[in-house]
Protein backbone atom coordinates (compact mmCIF):
# COMPACT_ATOMS: atom_id res chain seq x y z
CA UNK A 1 0.00 0.00 0.00
CA UNK A 2 1.24 3.23 -0.56
CA UNK A 3 0.64 6.56 1.12
CA UNK A 4 0.57 10.03 -0.53
CA UNK A 5 0.99 13.23 0.98
CA UNK A 6 -0.93 16.33 0.49
CA UNK A 7 1.62 19.03 -0.21
CA UNK A 8 -1.05 21.50 1.02
CA UNK A 9 -1.42 19.75 4.26
CA UNK A 10 2.18 20.34 5.19
CA UNK A 11 2.95 22.75 7.51
CA UNK A 12 6.04 24.83 8.52
CA UNK A 13 7.69 23.77 11.80
CA UNK A 14 9.97 26.08 13.69
CA UNK A 15 13.19 25.20 14.67
CA UNK A 16 15.08 25.62 17.58
CA UNK A 17 17.99 25.08 18.94
CA UNK A 18 20.64 23.55 16.82
CA UNK A 19 18.23 22.85 13.74
CA UNK A 20 17.21 26.04 13.67
CA UNK A 21 20.70 27.66 13.98
CA UNK A 22 21.20 25.46 10.69
CA UNK A 23 18.86 26.77 8.81
CA UNK A 24 19.59 30.49 9.50
CA UNK A 25 23.40 29.73 8.34
CA UNK A 26 24.20 31.32 4.73
CA UNK A 27 24.28 29.64 1.58
CA UNK A 28 27.46 27.16 1.04
CA UNK A 29 29.16 29.06 -0.49
CA UNK A 30 29.39 32.18 1.78
CA UNK A 31 30.22 29.55 4.37
CA UNK A 32 32.85 27.73 2.11
CA UNK A 33 35.06 31.14 2.05
CA UNK A 34 37.74 30.93 3.91
CA UNK A 35 38.41 33.16 6.52
CA UNK A 36 40.98 35.50 4.88
CA UNK A 37 38.78 35.90 1.80
CA UNK A 38 36.26 37.75 3.67
CA UNK A 39 38.61 39.37 5.87
CA UNK A 40 40.25 40.57 3.03
CA UNK A 41 37.09 42.01 1.76
CA UNK A 42 36.30 43.68 4.53
CA UNK A 43 39.93 45.46 5.24
CA UNK A 44 39.63 46.26 0.83
CA UNK A 45 36.26 48.24 1.78
CA UNK A 46 36.88 49.76 5.03
CA UNK A 47 40.18 51.32 3.03
CA UNK A 48 38.14 52.10 0.03
CA UNK A 49 35.60 53.93 2.31
CA UNK A 50 38.88 55.91 4.43
CA UNK A 51 40.29 56.88 1.27
CA UNK A 52 36.91 58.38 -0.10
CA UNK A 53 36.39 60.46 3.12
CA UNK A 54 40.14 62.00 3.24
CA UNK A 55 39.01 65.08 1.15
CA UNK A 56 35.65 65.39 3.49
CA UNK A 57 37.43 65.13 6.49
CA UNK A 58 40.47 67.20 5.26
CA UNK A 59 37.80 70.02 4.24
CA UNK A 60 35.83 70.39 7.55
CA UNK A 61 39.36 70.25 9.91
CA UNK A 62 40.44 72.98 7.27
CA UNK A 63 37.46 74.98 7.95
CA UNK A 64 37.99 75.17 11.77
CA UNK A 65 41.43 76.56 11.46
CA UNK A 66 42.55 79.91 11.86
CA UNK A 67 44.07 81.59 8.48
CA UNK A 68 47.30 81.14 9.02
CA UNK A 69 46.65 77.41 10.02
CA UNK A 70 44.00 76.54 7.08
CA UNK A 71 47.14 74.58 5.10
CA UNK A 72 48.99 73.10 7.77
CA UNK A 73 49.57 69.71 7.31
CA UNK A 74 47.01 66.85 9.78
CA UNK A 75 43.70 66.19 10.14
CA UNK A 76 43.17 67.69 13.39
CA UNK A 77 42.25 71.11 13.33
CA UNK A 78 44.28 72.58 15.49
CA UNK A 79 43.94 75.58 16.50
CA UNK A 80 40.32 75.37 16.85
CA UNK A 81 38.67 78.17 15.40
CA UNK A 82 34.76 77.64 14.83
CA UNK A 83 34.26 80.65 14.06
CA UNK A 84 35.19 80.31 10.78
CA UNK A 85 31.31 78.92 10.33
CA UNK A 86 29.59 82.30 11.97
CA UNK A 87 31.85 84.59 9.69
CA UNK A 88 30.92 82.10 6.59
CA UNK A 89 27.06 82.94 7.41
CA UNK A 90 27.35 86.51 8.32
CA UNK A 91 29.47 87.57 5.46
CA UNK A 92 26.98 86.62 2.43
CA UNK A 93 23.40 86.07 2.04
CA UNK A 94 23.63 81.97 3.25
CA UNK A 95 20.54 81.52 4.57
CA UNK A 96 18.68 82.82 1.28
CA UNK A 97 21.08 80.86 -1.38
CA UNK A 98 19.84 77.73 0.98
CA UNK A 99 16.74 78.16 0.48
CA UNK A 100 17.04 78.99 -2.81
CA UNK A 101 18.78 75.70 -3.40
CA UNK A 102 16.15 73.81 -1.46
CA UNK A 103 13.27 75.41 -3.25
CA UNK A 104 14.84 74.69 -6.99
CA UNK A 105 16.05 71.44 -6.13
CA UNK A 106 12.34 70.06 -4.94
CA UNK A 107 10.84 71.55 -7.79
CA UNK A 108 13.42 70.12 -10.32
CA UNK A 109 13.66 66.59 -8.44
CA UNK A 110 9.54 66.53 -8.54
CA UNK A 111 8.94 67.63 -12.16
CA UNK A 112 11.34 65.07 -13.37
CA UNK A 113 10.58 62.15 -11.37
CA UNK A 114 6.74 62.45 -12.13
CA UNK A 115 7.19 62.94 -15.73
CA UNK A 116 9.59 60.55 -16.26
CA UNK A 117 7.19 58.10 -14.62
CA UNK A 118 4.30 59.08 -16.51
CA UNK A 119 6.12 58.74 -19.93
CA UNK A 120 7.69 55.62 -18.46
CA UNK A 121 3.92 54.09 -17.68
CA UNK A 122 3.11 54.91 -21.33
CA UNK A 123 5.74 52.55 -22.63
CA UNK A 124 5.42 49.77 -20.29
CA UNK A 125 1.80 49.67 -20.64
CA UNK A 126 0.76 50.56 -23.69
CA UNK A 127 1.05 48.16 -27.11
CA UNK A 128 1.28 50.13 -29.72
CA UNK A 129 3.23 50.15 -33.62
CA UNK A 130 6.72 51.42 -33.41
CA UNK A 131 7.11 51.64 -29.28
CA UNK A 132 10.24 50.24 -29.41
CA UNK A 133 11.69 52.70 -32.37
CA UNK A 134 10.38 55.76 -29.92
CA UNK A 135 11.47 54.56 -26.81
CA UNK A 136 15.28 53.90 -29.14
CA UNK A 137 15.14 57.88 -30.22
CA UNK A 138 14.06 58.82 -25.99
CA UNK A 139 17.39 56.82 -25.26
CA UNK A 140 19.03 58.62 -27.90
CA UNK A 141 18.25 62.54 -26.74
CA UNK A 142 20.94 61.05 -23.69
CA UNK A 143 23.61 61.10 -26.13
CA UNK A 144 23.48 65.04 -26.86
CA UNK A 145 25.97 66.94 -24.44
CA UNK A 146 24.48 69.94 -22.67
CA UNK A 147 26.69 72.17 -24.64
CA UNK A 148 24.45 71.22 -27.52
CA UNK A 149 21.04 72.46 -26.46
CA UNK A 150 22.76 75.07 -24.36
CA UNK A 151 22.20 78.45 -26.43
CA UNK A 152 18.91 77.25 -28.56
CA UNK A 153 17.39 76.80 -24.86
CA UNK A 154 18.81 79.99 -23.34
CA UNK A 155 16.98 81.59 -26.14
CA UNK A 156 13.67 79.78 -25.77
CA UNK A 157 13.97 81.82 -22.09
CA UNK A 158 15.03 84.96 -23.08
CA UNK A 159 12.05 84.54 -25.67
CA UNK A 160 9.46 83.80 -22.55
CA UNK A 161 11.00 86.55 -20.95
CA UNK A 162 11.71 84.23 -17.99
CA UNK A 163 15.68 84.81 -17.66
CA UNK A 164 17.12 86.09 -14.18
CA UNK A 165 14.52 84.19 -12.76
CA UNK A 166 14.65 80.22 -10.99
CA UNK A 167 12.04 79.04 -13.32
CA UNK A 168 14.88 78.04 -16.20
CA UNK A 169 16.62 75.79 -13.59
CA UNK A 170 13.68 73.26 -12.97
CA UNK A 171 10.99 73.82 -15.41
CA UNK A 172 12.86 72.06 -18.48
CA UNK A 173 12.12 68.88 -16.09
CA UNK A 174 8.65 69.06 -17.16
CA UNK A 175 9.29 66.99 -20.25
CA UNK A 176 10.88 64.05 -18.80
CA UNK A 177 14.78 62.57 -18.61
CA UNK A 178 15.70 59.82 -20.97
CA UNK A 179 17.71 58.61 -18.29
CA UNK A 180 15.17 58.10 -15.55
CA UNK A 181 12.36 57.04 -18.17
CA UNK A 182 14.97 54.36 -19.01
CA UNK A 183 15.00 53.20 -15.11
CA UNK A 184 11.30 53.41 -13.98
CA UNK A 185 10.16 52.09 -16.74
CA UNK A 186 12.15 48.67 -16.44
CA UNK A 187 11.08 48.56 -12.89
CA UNK A 188 7.27 48.69 -14.50
CA UNK A 189 8.00 45.92 -16.66
CA UNK A 190 8.75 43.77 -13.72
CA UNK A 191 4.68 44.36 -12.17
CA UNK A 192 2.21 41.73 -13.44
CA UNK A 193 0.41 42.84 -15.95
CA UNK A 194 -2.33 41.13 -14.89
CA UNK A 195 -2.85 44.01 -11.88
CA UNK A 196 -3.84 46.67 -14.46
CA UNK A 197 -5.60 44.24 -16.31
CA UNK A 198 -7.76 43.23 -13.71
CA UNK A 199 -8.01 46.78 -12.62
CA UNK A 200 -9.36 47.96 -16.02
CA UNK A 201 -12.18 45.16 -15.84
CA UNK A 202 -13.59 47.11 -12.49
CA UNK A 203 -13.51 50.40 -14.57
CA UNK A 204 -10.42 51.86 -13.92
CA UNK A 205 -8.98 55.04 -15.94
CA UNK A 206 -5.59 55.09 -16.80
CA UNK A 207 -4.29 57.99 -14.25
CA UNK A 208 -6.21 55.21 -11.57
CA UNK A 209 -3.68 52.58 -12.62
CA UNK A 210 -0.51 54.83 -12.78
CA UNK A 211 -1.73 56.85 -9.46
CA UNK A 212 -3.75 54.51 -7.92
CA UNK A 213 -1.34 51.01 -8.69
CA UNK A 214 1.49 51.50 -10.67
CA UNK A 215 2.65 54.90 -8.15
CA UNK A 216 2.95 52.82 -4.94
CA UNK A 217 4.48 50.27 -6.50
CA UNK A 218 7.46 51.72 -8.19
CA UNK A 219 8.11 54.28 -5.35
CA UNK A 220 11.69 52.86 -4.17
CA UNK A 221 13.04 53.66 -7.90
CA UNK A 222 11.00 57.09 -7.78
CA UNK A 223 13.19 57.48 -4.98
CA UNK A 224 16.06 56.93 -6.38
CA UNK A 225 15.59 59.09 -9.05
CA UNK A 226 14.09 61.89 -7.07
CA UNK A 227 17.49 61.92 -5.07
CA UNK A 228 19.56 61.14 -8.38
CA UNK A 229 18.55 64.75 -9.40
CA UNK A 230 17.63 66.43 -6.10
CA UNK A 231 21.17 66.18 -6.08
CA UNK A 232 22.11 67.02 -9.44
CA UNK A 233 20.23 70.22 -9.05
CA UNK A 234 21.98 70.66 -5.71
CA UNK A 235 25.39 71.00 -7.17
CA UNK A 236 24.88 71.98 -10.55
CA UNK A 237 26.60 75.81 -11.68
CA UNK A 238 26.44 76.13 -14.92
CA UNK A 239 22.55 76.92 -15.25
CA UNK A 240 22.63 79.72 -12.25
CA UNK A 241 25.97 81.03 -14.01
CA UNK A 242 23.88 81.55 -17.17
CA UNK A 243 20.15 82.05 -15.80
CA UNK A 244 20.62 84.21 -13.09
CA UNK A 245 22.22 87.49 -12.19
CA UNK A 246 19.69 88.86 -9.09
CA UNK A 247 22.33 87.40 -6.07
CA UNK A 248 18.85 87.09 -3.60
CA UNK A 249 17.81 83.89 -6.29
CA UNK A 250 21.55 82.65 -6.49
CA UNK A 251 21.58 78.99 -5.13
CA UNK A 252 24.29 77.46 -3.46
CA UNK A 253 26.96 76.61 -6.06
CA UNK A 254 26.33 80.32 -7.59
CA UNK A 255 26.83 81.73 -3.93
CA UNK A 256 30.20 79.56 -3.56
CA UNK A 257 31.39 80.94 -6.91
CA UNK A 258 30.67 84.56 -5.21
CA UNK A 259 32.30 83.23 -2.11
CA UNK A 260 35.67 81.91 -4.10
CA UNK A 261 36.23 84.90 -5.78
CA UNK A 262 35.10 87.09 -3.12
CA UNK A 263 37.15 85.53 -0.39
CA UNK A 264 39.42 83.46 -2.09
CA UNK A 265 41.84 83.63 -5.61
CA UNK A 266 41.75 87.32 -6.43
CA UNK A 267 39.97 88.31 -3.51
CA UNK A 268 40.56 88.72 0.32
CA UNK A 269 42.41 85.25 0.90
CA UNK A 270 40.55 84.02 3.21
CA UNK A 271 39.81 80.66 2.81
CA UNK A 272 39.05 79.78 5.59
CA UNK A 273 35.33 81.16 4.84
CA UNK A 274 35.51 79.91 1.50
CA UNK A 275 35.81 76.14 3.35
CA UNK A 276 33.35 76.63 5.66
CA UNK A 277 31.24 78.27 3.21
CA UNK A 278 31.98 74.75 0.97
CA UNK A 279 30.94 72.40 4.30
CA UNK A 280 27.45 74.49 4.98
CA UNK A 281 27.02 73.49 1.41
CA UNK A 282 27.58 69.87 1.62
CA UNK A 283 25.98 68.43 4.79
CA UNK A 284 22.43 69.07 3.97
CA UNK A 285 23.05 66.46 0.81
CA UNK A 286 24.60 64.03 3.70
CA UNK A 287 22.07 65.04 5.73
CA UNK A 288 19.34 63.33 3.28
CA UNK A 289 21.23 60.97 2.48
CA UNK A 290 21.08 59.54 6.11
CA UNK A 291 17.63 60.14 6.30
CA UNK A 292 16.48 58.04 3.10
CA UNK A 293 19.49 55.64 3.27
CA UNK A 294 17.26 52.74 4.01
CA UNK A 295 14.82 53.07 0.76
CA UNK A 296 17.85 54.74 -1.23
CA UNK A 297 19.53 51.13 -1.15
CA UNK A 298 16.81 49.46 -1.42
CA UNK A 299 15.57 50.87 -4.58
CA UNK A 300 19.24 50.76 -6.37
CA UNK A 301 18.95 47.32 -5.30
CA UNK A 302 15.35 46.42 -6.14
CA UNK A 303 16.02 47.87 -9.55
CA UNK A 304 18.91 46.58 -10.32
CA UNK A 305 17.27 43.23 -9.72
CA UNK A 306 14.21 43.50 -11.23
CA UNK A 307 15.41 45.54 -14.59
Amino acid sequence: MSTTVDPGAVTAVPLDGAAGAAARRPPAAEAGRPRWQRVLFVVTLVGAAVIFMLPFVWLVSASLRPREYVFAPGFLPTPFAPGNYAAAWHAVPMLTWLFNSVVVGVAAAATATISSAWVAFGFAYFRFPGRNLLFGLVLATMMLPFAVTMIPTYLIWSKLGLTDTQVPLWAGNLFGSAFYIFLLRQFLLSLPREYFEAARVDGASYPQLFWKMAFPLIRPALLVAFVFEFKASWTDLLKPLIYLRNEQLYTLPRGLKVVLDRFGYGGEQQWEVVLAGSVLATVPMIILFFLAQRHFVEGIATTGRKG
